[in-house]
């Protein structure tokens, strides 16, 4: 329907005036059978036939009116388009509502199982090098001794000079054959105002990194050989200095340990301090 006969039509339904005696006169004639009279000029018809003719008028007068309007409204529909398919497509199965769960029932998606026991964990294939290798010692362990291990021998001493408020405490180093790594470990236990004064080798002080710290109750003094230098064969000294409590030093608490390497692998040696003399 194009808008020329919706205006048309609007312009009509517009114009319209119903004439109710007619429409009155046909609906009363129709349910009585009787051809149409003139209206009686006088006298009151029965009401039940004119409330049932006013109710008849008014329903087809509604619906007239409706259908007007619908046909003035409605617009025109859109022509076909031939690229567009008449039936739409089915939804797809993710796109549909899931049930509703149970209230209070929690949701769960259950994963896909695994396959075998758990993963044992990688072993590394490189082995772990020696202390001496690797710039670090072994614990000095006070009380228990091994002064010797093939080409290397050592003594602890607490050196003449010491006395009741300062002490210092001598390693002498053996080795019969030249070493290529060598970590000295002097372990001082704290008995009470124990503090570092300084240290001292007889080797040359630039082939050593030597550290002085406190760990746990001792102060450890450390001699490590840089690398690419040699600790020849003969007789070596490590010593540490530092201030005590008053009283003799009770030099049976202290410890030292040596890791070395030597032509023919590692080498270990460690023990305690004698008194002085």
């Amino acid at each position: 329907m194009n808008e020329e006969l919706a205006g048309r039509l609007r312009t009509a339904a517009e114009a319209h005036q119903p004439d109710r005696a007619r429409i009155l006169a046909r609906v009363e004639s129709g349910m009585s059978g009787a051809p149409v009279r003139q209206r009686e000029s006088s006298g009151a018809r029965p009401w039940p036939r004119v409330a049932l003719a006013s109710l008849a008028a008014t329903g087809i007068l509604a619906v007239g009116g409706f259908a007007v309007a619908a046909i003035v409204q409605a617009p025109p529909a859109p022509p076909a388009r031939p690229d567009i398919p008449a039936t739409p497509a089915a939804p797809s199965a993710s796109s549909a509502p899931s049930a509703p769960s149970a209230p209070g029932t929690p949701r769960w998606t259950p994963s896909a199982p695994t396959t075998g026991g758990p993963t044992a964990p990688e072993r590394s294939s490189s082995t772990s090098p020696s202390p001496a290798a690797s710039g670090g010692a072994g614990s000095a362990r006070p009380g228990s001794a091994r002064v010797q291990d093939g080409p290397l021998s050592s003594a602890g001493s607490l050196d003449a000079s010491s006395n009741t408020y300062w002490a210092q405490s001598n390693i002498t180093l053996k080795t019969t054959q030249p070493l290529s790594a060598l970590t000295m470990e002097l372990r001082i236990t704290q008995t009470g105002g124990v503090q570092s004064t300084g240290s001292w080798r007889t080797l040359p002080a630039d082939d050593f990194t030597v550290t002085v710290q406190q760990e746990g109750e001792a102060v450890v003094y450390r001699w490590i050989l840089k690398p690419g230098r040699t600790v020849p064969a003969g007789q070596h000294v490590f010593a540490g200095q530092y201030n005590h409590a008053a009283g003799e030093r009770e030099a049976k608490h202290d410890g030292y340990r040596v890791d070395a390497n030597g032509p023919r692998g590692a080498l270990s040696v460690w023990g305690g301090f004698t008194p002085a003399r």
